[in-house]
């Protein structure tokens, strides 16, 4: 069994969006004979991008998943989202892989979400591959795309192939190991043959450097090499593999996935040079104290799990995606959910296929497998046979832009919280909530592109259509003025009358306090079981200020004085009088409009810090200061939320899509009068519309 671990690898295609991870993904699988059709990203019927979403959009949107065997080892491909939308079904997916192969585009060079996928391989320690893809375009430069690699990706490179031609003779590489030339036809078959006579002196001088920077990995092998010793091919291999899976380099590879051009050297790369489960190692769980423990990847031990993905179809139910870390799984049975402390039982276990899912009767340690229809499990949970251990859950990237959804037909109203909750499920980046205040049901994900794609989502899987606006900004009202005032309730209709009479006194408290009531009712002018009637009707009204309806906050009310009736009065009354005497305090307490204030946390390359500190004075944001992390400001600010509602394109827009910012709720501020004016007249007019 531990020979069968050996011979595993998965690794993970990352990349920005259109580097071509997925037709690099459908080459290597036609190639390896997975699948007997070679499919285009253009035509839609590549077996990673299977969703019609996906299909519509050309673009992956989630991780997809297949396996194929090369020489002997069995590999599973995890074709991984490039689009910041979509960006956070990599994170999540990432630690199910061993190794990682980053997609660089030849004519475009590397982007932010490059730079975004390399920082989440280190994040797993996960060594990474670069793969300059689509050498054959118009403007493809290899050495271009890799100075601008070293460059953003901060990190030693070590060229493995030189290409043989340009953009349309583009025909093949040099590999600087086995120093020899791969040329492949239109066909993308491959022939082996001796270095070109007019390449020779570039090859030698990158064979040389290539030495040069394996050799200064180990003293001893840098010492052999220094004295002038020829060293063997072994020793290189063995050396560059160690530095490989310690991530000390970036090894350079070159193809192009459309051509099927280095195909089968990237397969060979995987086989000879990846990490198998066994060479990553140990996981890492904690226990009931939070003490760490190490679960390595033994097939004798006792089964652990790491639910990493679910899938949900309407029909099909959960399907739970996870690696298997210790022990192993037969075709059923159950098994202890730690984070839920509930028992799971599955009937079979099911081996991703792209779209599709085959039975399988057995996995060991390091293989990535479903079942289906688990009653509680979800992403981030921990299977266990043994021990109450848990795996550490990938957090989802926070998301940056929120929109009010809510269905098209008043009928599907229930149905479309139903869809949205099994959306969540599937998806983690996203969040639901409920706004009280403005009575909205907001949706945040990491993009308009993102959220749009959900709302398709649901509807297809669903059959709920949903539509999605602006979220209302919650304003609060409150009060700048002290003022005392009578609420009076009196009515007589024929038997018992209605009456209650109160006195209070409203002020303003500082912000943040909330809402403050005060008895001082002396003397028995109002019984003691009427005055929380008239708290209630001060809360009550003060749920609809008088400027613009809004809830009123930060303001003290004392009741002082009243009187009452033995036969007419009642809670009810007073009740009335309390809620009246509120709005007329109101009226005369100066109120004034409150808006929403957010702390961001702007994370930009240094080279924009003053653009973003522009736009953020623009929108009448306060700095609040600096920091500096991996290279990267960190600006720090107070902003309206009125002003940032959509401030994800437009920093994607000012950073080329290097910035990101989290952003949450800090405190409510006074809004300027002229602004405030705005509001209140825009609120008004849609109450009359």
């Amino acid at each position: 069994m531990t020979e069968q671990i050996k011979s595993m690898r998965n690794v993970a295609l990352a990349g920005h969006g259109g580097s071509g991870k997925t037709s690099l993904a459908e080459a290597i699988l036609f190639k390896a004979g997975a699948i007997n059709r070679l499919g285009k990203v253009e035509a839609g019927n590549t077996t990673m991008d299977f969703q019609p979403e996906e299909t519509q959009k050309q673009q992956s949107i989630s991780t997809a998943f297949h396996k194929f065997s090369w020489k002997n080892k069995l590999v599973t491909l995890i074709d991984t989202p490039g689009d910041q939308n979509f960006f956070s079904s990599t994170k999540i997916c990432m630690p199910a892989a061993d190794s990682t192969v980053i997609l660089v585009d030849g004519v475009g060079g590397p982007s932010a979400m490059t730079e975004e996928a390399v920082l989440c391989a280190a994040e797993y320690n996960l060594p990474c591959i670069l793969f300059i893809n689509k050498l054959d375009r118009e403007r493809a430069d290899f050495f271009t795309a890799l100075n601008s690699c070293k460059k953003s990706l901060k990190k030693k490179t070590i060229v493995i192939h030189i290409p043989i031609g340009k953009e349309e003779n583009f025909k093949g590489f040099v590999d600087i190991i086995s120093e020899k030339a791969h040329l492949y036809d239109e066909n993308g078959k491959l022939t082996i043959t001796d270095i070109p006579s007019e390449m020779t002196n570039d090859v030698k001088d990158a064979r040389e450097k290539f030495i040069e920077n394996i050799a200064e990995l180990n003293d001893e092998l840098l010492e052999r090499y220094l004295e002038g010793e020829t060293i063997s091919q072994d020793d290189l291999k063995n050396t560059f593999k160690q530095g490989f899976f310690t991530g000390e380099f970036f090894p350079v590879l070159c193809g192009s996935a459309i051509k099927s051009v280095g195909i089968d050297s990237i397969c060979d790369f995987i086989n000879n040079y990846m990490p198998s489960p066994i060479d990553r190692g140990a996981w890492t769980a904690i226990d009931e104290n939070k003490e760490k423990n190490e679960i390595l990847p033994d097939p004798e031990a006792p089964f652990y799990g790491f639910v990493f993905n679910t899938i949900v179809d309407p029909y099909a139910g959960r399907l739970s995606l996870f690696r298997i870390i210790s022990g192993k799984l037969n075709k059923d049975g159950n098994f202890l959910n730690v984070n839920k402390d509930t028992k799971e039982r599955f009937t079979q276990l099911l081996e991703i296929a792209g779209k599709e899912q085959k039975p399988i009767t057995e996995a060991l340690p390091g293989a990535i497998v479903a079942v289906a229809k688990l009653k509680e499990t979800q992403t981030g949970d921990t299977m266990s046979s043994d021990k109450n251990l848990k795996f550490i859950p990938v957090d989802p990237i926070a998301p940056v832009i929120s929109f009010a959804v809510s269905s098209k037909e008043k009928s599907d109203e229930d149905k479309i919280h139903d869809a949205l909750r099994k959306i969540l499920e599937e998806d983690t980046s996203l969040v639901l909530k409920r706004e009280q205040e403005t009575n909205q049901t907001i949706l945040s994900g990491q993009g308009l592109v993102h959220i749009k794609t959900t709302i398709e989502k649901i509807k297809r899987k669903f059959n709920v259509e949903v539509q999605i606006d602006t979220p209302k900004v919650p304003y609060k009202e409150t009060f700048k003025k002290k003022i005392r005032v009578q609420g009076k309730h009196k009515k007589q209709s024929g038997g018992h009358g209605q009456f209650g009479d109160c006195w209070i006194t409203l002020e303003p408290l500082p912000k943040g306090r909330g809402f403050e009531f005060v008895d001082k009712i002396v003397g028995g002018s109002i019984p003691k079981t009427y005055i929380p009637a008239v708290e209630k009707g001060i809360i009550e009204a003060s749920q609809k200020g008088v400027l613009a309806g809004f809830q009123c906050v930060d303001f003290k009310t004392t009741l002082d004085d009243g009187s009452y009736h033995s036969v007419d009065s009642s809670e009810m009354a007073f009740k009335l009088a309390g809620s009246l005497a509120f709005r007329k305090a109101s009226e005369q307490a100066k109120p004034t409009l409150l808006e929403p204030i957010m702390k961001i946390s702007v994370r930009i390359p240094d080279e924009f810090t003053g653009d973003i500190m522009g736009d953020l004075n623009s929108k009448r944001g306060k700095v609040l200061g600096m920091d500096t992390e991996n290279e990267k400001q960190i600006i720090n600010a107070h902003v309206p939320m009125s002003e940032v509602l959509k401030y994800a394109p437009d920093l994607r827009s000012m950073t080329g899509g290097r910035g990101t910012f989290t952003m949450e709720f800090d405190h409510y501020d006074e809004i300027p009068h002229d602004l405030a004016k705005k509001v209140i007249e825009k609120i008004k007019a849609e109450i009359e519309s």
